[in-house]
Order: structure tokens, then sequence, then C-alpha cells
């Protein structure tokens, strides 16, 4: 799982394989909080409505540099 969620108050959600299992595991400002099971336990330690899916947007090609600039025929 690539998602990850943030919240208020330092609160981190994001899926991780734990004894070969998936789960959802909370932090707060970096420390563990819980690696829970269901949403319904993640909704235990954190309120859902708080949390913001954190989307990671591809890196930006390189812009060309831009043409050197002459001078135009009517403006002589």
């Amino acid at each position: 799982m690539d998602r990850r969620w943030v919240g208020l108050d330092g609160y981190e959600v994001v899926g991780v394989v734990r004894a070969g299992r998936q789960v959802l595991r909370v932090r707060r400002n970096g420390w563990l909080v819980a690696d829970c099971t269901s949403v319904a336990e993640v909704a235990r330690h954190v309120d859902l409505a708080d949390l913001c899916e954190v989307i990671d947007f591809p890196a930006r090609r390189r812009v060309r540099a831009p043409a050197a600039a002459g001078t135009s025929s009517h403006h002589r």
C-alpha cells in the first residue's frame, strides 16, 4: 500500500504489512499509536473525518531553456 492519510494533531495513517498481514498503522507525531486491522479500529484513535489523503504527484519534467529573443522585422 502506497497510501497515506494525515490528520489534525500530528496523526498519520499508513498501510503496512506486519507478520504477513496488512494493517493500518496509526502514528501521532511519529510515535506508534496502534496497528489496526480495520477502519473501525482506526476510528477509535482518530476522527476519520479529519483525515486527508496525501497524494504524491509525479516529478515535473525539465523545461527546455527558452529560445533566444531576436529582433522582429517590424521593429526596424
